[in-house]
């Protein structure tokens, strides 16, 4: 197996086992609840979403390589026993519906007996499955050598089973014949070998270059964690797991990180691009094309390849605002003569945009998230500010935290992107449910104020 095809897959085992438990309860609910005077697709509904609500307060996909059999039976309890309240507490807001004690009994005792069997089995599998074939390792490298490194170095090669692959030290203290290199050295190791871990001893950087490593392992999407070396008392932004007996710190995932979250905000997205393509888009789109078509020739759409999740190509639609030209790589300005009259209405009120949400239909794009910058603006401005490479890490927005914060629009000087990126990165960050419904909101307020820069 080639180092291309380690550790690829992943990021798929959450959806799966989501997918798994959903499928449970799905079919389990149908079949005993059916014969009770319910709505029964009301409460299938209900059902699935209270399971997925309890499921992210308790953490209970939160199940890594190293995560101990007991800690998973901890997961499952506490899942258990919040989820039959979720079950119970829907019956005393139905007066119509007879409470049956026998069958939720049934429905709790085999959908858990079910979803337990699949987590284990799933669980050991891929323990299994890591020693057997050598497949799903991620590779790693220690910067330090101090005693604690070794030790780590040491777990991973005696337990196969947590699908680690040590590639070396990297230290400026000791030369060593099990030294990769210095400090410097490790930036192109990472990149060329295709590290998917950095393993960061604290005594052994600075400040100065901690920082540096931090924003270097953002930058390129690889996973930095802390080897503690004294009992302080660290930053919150910390967390701490337990490789058997082994501390290890890791810098806190963003919440747009949790599948979960992820299967909440796409949902969200599916019903709201919905309700606008069928409640608006549906008349408006023919009225806009009959207009774009009688000012200049043309196609009514304008579709345009941008960088997506990952940096991944998708092509973003827009309303054609503008006469055919072969500038399209350039941003606007103001005053731009390729705009026309109908054009400059439909941007300064950023109708021109709607078509986008057939993107967030399809998947390429979501409501709220950084906007879809040109590939042009990424060549120059990836390695000029920092953290600009996070914004790749979700999904690009039809609306945004800059962009209503008032840095939408041309670029005049580099602050400006600057600021956007600040933003982006704060929005990524610090993700919730209110700030998208707050961005969605200030978003609606500034097409009906205007915008200076919406040209």
């Amino acid at each position: 197996m080639t180092a291309s095809q380690i550790g690829r897959y992943s990021k798929y085992i959450r959806p799966i086992s989501i997918s798994i438990d959903l499928m449970v309860i799905f079919i389990l609910g149908l079949f005993l609840f059916r014969d009770l005077n319910l709505n029964i697709v009301l409460y299938i509904i209900y059902l699935i979403t209270g399971w997925i609500t309890v499921g992210f307060f308790v953490k209970f996909y939160e199940v890594y390589r190293f995560t101990t059999p007991i800690e998973i039976i901890s997961k499952i309890v506490k899942q258990g026993i919040i989820f039959l309240l979720v079950v119970i507490a829907f019956f005393p807001f139905s007066k119509q519906v007879l409470f049956s004690g026998v069958l939720i009994a049934k429905f709790m005792i085999s959908s858990f007996v079910l979803i337990s069997i699949a987590k284990f089995c799933l669980y050991f599998y891929l323990k299994k499955y890591r020693i057997l074939t050598g497949s799903n390792f991620r590779n790693a490298v220690i910067i330090g050598y101090s005693p604690e490194a070794i030790r780590l170095k040491e777990l991973f090669e005696t337990r196969k089973d947590y699908g680690y692959r040590f590639l070396g030290y990297f230290s400026d203290k000791k030369l060593n014949i099990e030294i990769e290199g210095r400090f410097e050295d490790l930036k192109l190791f990472v990149i060329e070998n295709k590290v998917d871990e950095i393993y960061c001893s604290l005594n052994e950087v600075s400040n100065e270059k901690l920082k540096d490593l931090i924003d270097f392992a953002d930058e390129n999407h690889k996973t930095i964690k802390f080897i503690p070396d004294t009992n302080e008392i660290f930053s919150k932004n910390l967390k701490i797991d337990y490789y058997d007996f082994f501390p290890v710190l890791s810098l806190q995932k963003t919440p747009l990180n949790e599948p979960i979250i992820k299967v909440f905000k796409r949902l969200f997205d599916i019903v709201f691009s919905v309700i606008v393509i069928v409640g608006l888009l549906s008349w408006l789109a023919p009225l806009l094309a009959i207009l774009i078509k009688l000012e200049s020739r043309g196609p009514v759409f304008f579709k345009q390849g941008r960088p997506g999740i990952d940096e991944n190509e998708f092509f973003c639609y827009k309303f054609r605002s503008m006469k055919i030209n072969k500038t399209s790589e350039s941003e606007t300005s103001k005053n731009d003569p390729r705009v026309t009259k109908t054009g400059k209405f439909m941007r300064k009120t950023s109708i021109d945009e709607m078509p986008q949400f057939l993107n967030v239909l399809m998947g390429d794009m979501s409501v709220v998230g950084p906007r879809p910058h040109l590939w042009s603006q990424n060549k120059a401005y990836a390695n000029k500010i920092k953290k600009y490479m996070i914004r790749h890490s979700v999904k690009p927005g039809i609306t945004g935290l800059a962009q209503v914060s008032g840095f939408r629009g041309e670029i005049e000087i580099e602050r400006d992107m600057v600021n956007r990126i600040k933003l982006d990165v704060f929005y990524i960050e610090n993700w919730s449910p209110i700030l998208d419904l707050k961005i969605i909101y200030q978003t609606v307020v500034n097409i009906c104020k205007g915008e200076e820069k919406a040209y």
